[in-house]
């Protein structure tokens, strides 16, 4: 007697890369996260980071990115749809930090780049997945002759 389960197709291989490369970004998010903690609680810049010692405006977005930083590692390594979003609002925050508050807050064009390099790569990713999906769509058609 057969089995009346469903068949799972396996995942391609960018399905798999795909999912390596949110859990790496998921990893430094969780970096970044443990930065900016050891940060507010002073265990790191020798001190002068603790939370009483910073400005306003520095108080405000590491606190803000200290919250958002584990949630978006989280969302990332579990592959769910919402990491990418809280990924999108840690980095909107950094970016708007470095453009807006250069000044205050500092200015790291790397920082800068490494955001813009992970969305791009993200962009790349999901439009080669739905071009995978369209041509598997077209290849299962049931009214092909």
């Amino acid at each position: 007697m057969l089995h009346d389960s469903v068949h799972v197709p396996k995942p391609s291989l960018t399905e798999v890369l795909f999912a390596w490369f949110l859990r790496l970004v998921g990893a430094s998010c969780f970096w970044f996260a443990l930065s900016y903690w050891a940060m507010l609680i002073g265990f790191s810049h020798n001190g002068a980071g603790r939370f009483d010692l910073l400005s306003p405006e520095w108080r405000a977005a590491a606190t803000a990115l200290a919250v958002v930083y584990p949630v978006a590692a989280i969302g990332l390594w579990l592959l769910v749809s919402w990491g990418p979003v809280v990924w999108v609002v840690a980095a909107a925050t950094e970016i708007a930090m470095d453009k807006f508050y250069p000044g205050i807050l500092g200015h790291r064009p790397l920082l800068i780049v490494l955001h813009g390099s992970v969305a791009v790569t993200f962009v790349l990713f999901r439009a080669a997945l739905l071009y995978q999906r369209l041509r598997q769509v077209r290849k299962v058609r049931v009214d092909s002759p």
